[in-house]
């Protein structure tokens, strides 16, 4: 069983109000006595509650996160980043998949305001901007993390998509190719459209016309990507180069690309976003527009804990620019 703060009282010989300072760090407890205590708590493997900290308004230090799927490497990049860090920090994250549906976000974040979080990170797709605006005028402290919500006031760690889509096609069209198709998730996700966007002006900016039919938009799985790249590969017109808007549909037009017998990247060169484990274990790796994801999940972590720590509430926007790795699902356009 475990013991209580009656247990820490009884055996130190003071009241459970002496333990209580202690715990707390207030009220005038000789260093004796406090010394004395801790080590009870210690020998006794105290834990203090957590319910019972929440219910007088004090910090959990608990944090939930909203991510559309743990099966995607990039968010359990990402998840893994923000627990290591709040471990360091003191606080254990609660995380809940959410498969972009708002229905799915609202009762995940009914779940953790009843459990008392002292902040959340969402990390998912959301359509309606009223359910963060509702946690923000609750004074509980939110970050959107490789989302972006421009109308509204929150503190925010983006990747500027559409300067990762403008190195994409600045990558291939460098390498000479012209007719190139673009495989992206579905419109809600601002993600994806900002980094087509990106793609398309690059291309307009250099003269080359973006045919529409080479515009593909799905879930963002590893079967979507192959259904939509089988669908451009196998059409009148194929293109010679692929941007995929994530590893996960990157992966799949591979998979595609082998169903057709089209060699990467001799006779398909594709570039891929986000730089998960996914991308080097890709047969052949792949080159991709790196996230900075643990350095984002650091940043998204501070974020929360500066603003329980300060009555400044002033909401920061961090976007940080994405890398371009090239390795070997790129090349130069075959003119044979």
């Amino acid at each position: 069983m475990k013991a209580t703060i009656y247990d820490i009282a009884k055996e130190a010989g003071v009241s459970i109000a002496t333990v209580s300072k202690v715990l707390n760090g207030k009220g005038k407890i000789s260093a004796e006595t406090s010394k004395a205590i801790h080590a009870i708590m210690e020998r006794l493997d105290y834990q203090p509650s957590v319910i019972a900290s929440a219910l007088t308004g004090k910090k959990t230090y608990t944090l939930g996160l909203l991510i559309p799927d743990i099966s995607n490497p990039f968010f359990s990049e990402i998840a893994r980043a923000i627990e290591d860090h709040g471990e360091q920090l003191g606080y254990s994250v609660i995380m809940c998949s959410t498969d972009n549906k708002d229905e799915k976000v609202e009762r995940y974040i009914s779940l953790l305001q009843q459990k008392k979080v002292d902040g959340i990170i969402i990390a998912t797709g959301i359509d309606n901007k009223e359910i963060v605006e509702q946690l923000l005028a609750k004074s509980i402290p939110v970050v959107l993390l490789a989302r972006d919500m421009p109308l509204v006031a929150v503190n925010t760690v983006v990747v500027d998509d559409y300067v990762g889509g403008c190195l994409a096609a600045s990558h291939l069209i460098g390498l000479g190719h012209r007719r190139i198709g673009i495989i992206g998730e579905k419109e809600k996700v601002r993600s994806s459209r900002e980094r087509i966007r990106g793609f398309r002006q690059t291309m307009e900016d250099h003269g080359i016309t973006f045919h529409e039919n080479c515009l593909k938009t799905c879930d963002y799985k590893v079967e979507d990507g192959k259904k939509k790249a089988l669908e451009l590969l196998q059409s009148d017109e194929t293109p010679s180069a692929i941007f995929a808007c994530n590893d996960m549909l990157a992966v799949g037009v591979l998979q595609a690309a082998k169903a057709v017998g089209k060699k990467v990247p001799n006779e398909l060169s594709i570039v891929s976003f986000d730089n998960t484990i996914l991308s080097e274990l890709a047969d052949p790796p792949l080159t991709t527009l790196a996230q900075p994801m643990e350095h984002m999940g650091k940043l998204a972590v501070n974020m929360i804990v500066e603003e329980l720590q300060s009555s400044n509430q002033v909401k920061q926007r961090t976007v940080l620019r994405p890398e371009l790795m090239i390795r070997d699902s790129t090349a130069l356009i075959s003119t044979s």
